[in-house]
């Protein structure tokens, strides 16, 4: 497998966008893949779509419209209302990440990329077991022994909370662009988002701190 070439597990929201340009970085080859599975807004693959054109990249749109046939969540049910819970949260989607893995995995196989990035983090994952770093290197050894390939899979932010994510898109030169062109909002608002959602409260409070804390340097 080519180690110099990378596959990234792209939506066009800040997470995936900042490991786009951190293997932008790193690698001599990438190529990016999307997952549409009903998600609430057809907004987010469009804002995927122009950030892979605006770098002119290959990216491959995968139909993966099963998942909202599967359980009922606020991400691919559109009726439902999100809710904030102490256990798992509404917008949890089964499987997902497994399934994403699994394919974007069949993708660097055929495409011969040794690298597979996906943007899952542990620090504030909201609940969602399938970010944990035990899941992802489990689901690396399941990779590698289901095609018989050395794949990695690299999660660069699994440690980083949002402050920290907001500080590398800034090391690497795309914190406005990161800011004002990705889609993180689960009302389906590029940029800065509603400003309500889970989401967009989670990426502005860490915004918030980190350019609290640089201002004051």
């Amino acid at each position: 497998m080519n180690k110099n070439k990378a596959v990234v597990v792209f939506s066009g929201g800040q997470d995936s966008t900042t490991c786009m340009f951190d293997a932008l970085n790193r690698y001599e080859e990438v190529e990016l893949i999307t997952f549409q599975y009903g998600q609430r807004h057809a907004e987010e693959i469009n804002t995927a779509r122009k950030i892979a054109d605006e770098h002119q990249l290959k990216h491959h749109v995968m139909d993966m419209s099963l998942l909202s046939q599967l359980s009922p969540n606020a991400l691919t049910n559109h009726d439902m209302a999100i809710e904030e819970t102490d256990s798992v949260p509404n917008t949890f989607v089964p499987a997902r990440n497994m399934l994403f893995l699994s394919f974007a995995s069949a993708l660097a196989y055929q495409i011969n990329a040794g690298v597979i990035i996906t943007g899952v983090c542990e620090t504030d994952y909201s609940g969602y077991p399938d970010c944990r770093d035990m899941f992802i290197k489990s689901m690396n050894i399941t990779a590698n022994l289901a095609m018989d390939k050395n794949f990695v899979i690299e999660t660069p932010l699994m440690w980083l909370d949002k402050k920290e994510t907001w500080a590398l898109a800034d090391s690497l030169g795309k914190l406005d662009y990161i800011r004002h062109n990705t889609l993180t909002c689960y009302e389906g608002v590029i940029g800065d988002g509603c400003g309500e959602c889970p989401a967009c409260k989670l990426r502005q409070d860490g915004l918030t701190e980190y350019l609290s804390e640089k201002e004051a340097e």
